[in-house]
């Protein structure tokens, strides 16, 4: 199946030059920014079989399928790389692309500066983005707020953490889209020339009308791995899983930025982090997802309650599913409505206080997206491996614990 593009005929023919998704707080596979409302991710053929055949109980509660696009590496005499998409999936003209990459305004994203590591491995080192780059990212992902710096070094090494191990509690920007990125097109240009076409599915990109992104990514479920696991991959996921709240809760935190209007940054954590938590560390991270530094949004509470109550509704009527390793985004906006807003302190910190309570008039708009289904398996599934029966009870008591702990906070227990 090849989808429409979301382009207009007239342009059907124009290269993409994808955007890193500065809004990925979790996965090991680099989200892209197709447009201002379309993501992109390497097409698997068992998420794209979940994805033609969704039950329509459950299309509120994962992404728009857009449809499927061409994408190929492309590296200028600079040695700088960008990932390319063409809509028509036909192969563009060398002098279209080149004109493109020749266009400083175009490709402002996709700078990213690699060179040969000088240890001694053979893999290539992110540099940095430059200081346009990081501003233009800023100020086309969220509007009206600088929330990178602008003298922003990425590298790869002590990316996530510090010197003892530790990760910093606030950042002004999320560092693991950008970490995902350069893990990918380190990938892609070590396997395949320029000339590979790869497939990408479009996808529906469900923060696009927040202006802070609140975002939680968990990995739902007390089984991680897909049947087509190997012995060893079976074995790895069945430790971490042992090892974390998958285990115990029926969900583990894959990752999180959440907006802080003390500072003006996100505050940032990763799977490993989510890996290490324990069942009270999980229930305190929940809660902080909820607190913006000020006060802890009490508004979220029951619509994201609801939300949940109604999709536990729709998982246990699909007999046959598994979701073995998707995960589920919890997505509000952190820019508040007027009559929620307190104070700001500036000298707030989690550790040291409680968020006191506010409750606002006005409805929140809340989100509750499942998302990664490449080891997804149904009956009649195209990639089908086993066939079982009834919904996933794995998915299901993950769910119901996540109720039961979002209650908890509610009632202020």
């Amino acid at each position: 199946m090849v989808g429409q593009s979301p382009l207009n005929p007239s342009e059907s023919r124009t290269a993409v030059l994808l955007e890193p998704f500065v809004h990925q707080v979790g996965g090991h596979m680099s989200m892209m920014k197709y447009d201002e409302h379309t993501v992109c991710k390497p097409l698997v053929s068992q998420e794209l079989s979940f994805y033609e055949s969704l039950p329509l109980a459950m299309r509120q509660f994962t992404p728009q399928y857009k449809g499927i696009v061409s994408v190929h590496l492309k590296k200028d005499s600079l040695g700088n790389l960008t990932l390319i998409a063409s809509p028509s999936l036909q192969t563009e003209s060398c002098g279209r692309l080149d004109n493109a990459i020749g266009n400083s305004s175009v490709t402002i994203w996709h700078k990213c500066k690699w060179a040969a590591s000088t240890g001694t491995g053979s893999e290539h080192t992110l540099v940095k983005w430059s200081h346009t780059q990081v501003t233009k990212t800023v100020k086309d992902s969220c509007p009206g707020k600088m929330l990178l710096r602008t003298d922003l070094q990425y590298h790869t090494d002590s990316l996530l953490e510090d010197a003892n191990g530790n990760q910093p509690e606030r950042n002004s920007y999320n560092p693991w889209g950008l970490h995902c990125h350069r893990q990918h097109l380190n990938r892609m240009s070590s396997k395949h020339n320029e000339n590979k076409l790869h497939q990408f599915l479009l996808l529906e990109n469900v923060v696009s009308k927040y202006s802070y992104p609140c975002i939680l990514d968990l990995k739902m479920g007390t089984r991680q791995h897909g049947d087509d696991a190997s012995e060893e991959k079976k074995a790895r996921h069945i430790k971490k899983c042992e090892q974390s709240t998958s285990a115990s809760l029926g969900v583990r935190i894959c990752g999180m930025q959440v907006y802080q209007a003390d500072t003006g940054h996100f505050l940032c954590k990763d799977k490993y982090y989510g890996r290490k938590l324990s069942p009270e560390g999980f229930r305190q991270t929940l809660h902080q997802f909820l607190c913006n530094g000020n006060h802890l949004r009490t508004d979220l509470l029951d619509p994201i309650i609801l939300r949940l109550k109604a999709l536990l509704s729709v998982i246990r009527k699909q007999s046959s599913y598994r979701f073995y390793s998707s995960s589920l985004l919890i997505i509000y906006d952190g820019q508040e409505h007027k009559e929620n807003t307190a104070p700001l302190d500036n000298h707030l910190h989690f550790q040291k206080t409680n968020c006191t309570m506010s409750h606002g008039p006005n409805p929140s708009r809340v989100d509750v997206r499942m998302i990664d289904f490449a080891h997804t398996t149904f009956k009649g599934s195209k990639c089908n491996h086993t066939t079982y029966d009834g919904p996933d009870h794995g998915y299901i008591f993950g769910l119901e614990n996540l109720i039961k702990i979002l209650q908890n906070i509610s009632e202020g227990k």
